[in-house]
């Protein structure tokens, strides 16, 4: 089984930052990629950043150039967000294609943690 546990979410004013974790543990052989999503009230959730094994990112449109993600070698996943919007605001969630000792690919996710952008 393989775990994923976020933190760093809150409350920040308009033009803040924060900056989100995801530690991965577990019976994990590697890891294939790992992105972070978001939901916000009464909307479907949607990807924000992924980052490949190969460190490859991509970024949804409306957050290029203020969200950085990065992965460290001990299979934790960061989202730095900055110049933060009131559009912003919504549960961030963390995900994981993990390859399995099995030799199978298997996708995880987070619990979710809560931003909240004041305005």
């Amino acid at each position: 089984q393989v775990q994923l546990v976020e933190s760093g979410g809150g409350l920040v004013q308009a033009g803040g930052s924060l900056r989100l974790s995801c530690a991965a543990s577990g019976s994990i052989f590697s890891i294939s990629s790992m992105a972070w999503y978001r939901q916000a009230p009464g909307k479907q959730r949607e990807l924000v950043a992924t980052i490949s094994n190969g460190d490859s990112t991509n970024y949804e449109d409306s957050v290029k150039g203020r969200f950085t993600i990065s992965r460290d070698v001990k299979n934790t996943v960061y989202l730095q967000m900055n110049s933060l919007k009131s559009e912003d605001t919504a549960v961030y969630y963390c995900n994981a294609v993990v390859r399995m000792y099995t030799n199978t690919l298997a996708n995880y996710w987070g619990q979710g943690t809560q931003v909240t952008v004041s305005s």
